[in-house]
């Protein structure tokens, strides 16, 4: 495996595959790897001859008063990983690469990235619409493989696609779980024993939610049952939602919808989500 730091290599690199006809795949990451990273790889090895994966912390997602100083960090982890799986290339660029001085620009998605964690981390999509834009841009994939975990992240990544006539297939990969059904995160890592116990609750409440909405339960008291039960464990709930799957909007009979959830436990916050299934 390759591990570039600097625009021109990569460029080179992805322009000599390109030369060969060769199918180009990018895992976008922020690092700390983990098995539910590994299953965008694999899925990514299914889809092309080449596989980029990059590790870049972004500062432009985090709010001031988040995680960005102690996000995990395990460079000399990740890269045996990655090489184990069979990567091509890490684009591993410094800040200075992808911000250099002067950097001006920003990328705003209205609508979709406004509800939900943009509610409760203003910026938190721009930062991640412009880096995502900027990878796109440096590696230009074929497909771009992302995890379904983080549903509104993927929504608003396909907004994006759509709105420049990116061409670029976005395919999202289904979340990775432990055997309690908690959804693998980098940031499980800093759960604490007995609040790695208390974590199972989140998967749970929404499961239940979504069995008593497609036995067509009421959604709102599923919702608010979702809620109480997740108070009781110790969590502090920013959301528990019924959207649209596509558009994050109201859901509207006859399209696909989903569950979404997003809740602290002390001092980590945790998002998951499921789909609804729909009536016959």
């Amino acid at each position: 495996m390759q591990t570039v730091r600097q625009l021109d290599a990569l460029r080179g690199a992805v322009a000599t595959w390109r030369a060969a006809g060769e199918r180009v795949a990018l895992v976008p990451t922020m690092g700390a790897l983990h098995d539910g990273h590994m299953a965008l790889v694999e899925a990514a090895r299914r889809a092309a001859q080449r596989v980029v994966v990059s590790i870049f912390v972004n500062p432009k997602q985090f709010g001031p008063n988040e995680d960005l100083a102690k996000y995990p960090r395990k460079e000399l982890a990740d890269t045996r990983m990655l090489t184990a799986a069979g990567v091509d290339l890490l684009w591993l660029p410094p800040v200075e690469v992808i911000y250099p001085e002067g950097f001006a620009t920003n990328i705003s998605i209205s609508g979709i990235s406004e509800v939900l964690d943009g509610a409760h981390r203003p910026g938190h999509f721009d930062g991640v619409a412009t880096v995502v834009a900027k990878l796109f841009n440096q590696v230009r994939p074929d497909i771009a493989l992302f995890g379904e975990k983080d549903w509104q992240q993927l929504a608003v990544i396909r907004r994006l696609t759509t709105d420049l006539d990116l061409d670029i297939e976005i395919q999202g990969v289904p979340t990775q779980r432990e055997d309690d059904g908690l959804a693998l995160s980098s940031r499980n890592a800093y759960l604490i024993p007995e609040e790695r116990a208390q974590a199972v609750a989140l998967p749970r409440a929404l499961g239940l939610a979504e069995r008593t909405i497609a036995k067509g339960g009421d959604p709102e008291a599923a919702l608010a049952q979702a809620r109480e039960t997740l108070i009781a464990a110790g969590f502090e709930v920013d959301y528990v939602v019924l959207a649209d799957a596509e558009t994050l909007s109201e859901p509207i009979e006859g399209r696909a919808m989903r569950l979404l959830a997003a809740a602290r436990l002390g001092g980590t916050r945790l998002i998951d989500n499921i789909p609804v299934a729909m009536a016959e």
